[in-house]
């Protein structure tokens, strides 16, 4: 399967990449955006092992990875859209 970013997740891609630049250095920011697309990766493998994320929204789930939840749904042709990527969630 593949994956697409909406444009809310796109946004917080980079809003999470500046703050990880400022807080912890360029190193360690790229090291977690690499993650965080390999994280995509996976997801769009095999999207079902993830848990629901219904008491949010019908349809979505989530994984989570650090101190950020990823939340995406599979679409009618299979592609998986990763929606929001949101910092501390309490599963």
């Amino acid at each position: 399967m593949n994956y697409r970013l909406s444009q809310e997740a796109e946004d917080d891609l980079i809003r999470i990449y500046r703050f990880g630049f400022y807080r912890f250095g360029e190193a360690q920011a790229d090291r977690y955006f690499e993650a965080l697309y390999l994280c995509f990766d996976q997801i769009a493998k095999n999207p079902e092992q993830y848990p629901t994320a219904d008491r949010i929204r019908r349809d979505y789930r989530f994984c989570v990875l650090g101190p950020n939840t990823i939340y995406f749904k599979v679409e009618n042709q299979g592609i998986v859209e990763i929606i929001r990527i949101i910092g501390k969630q309490n599963f």
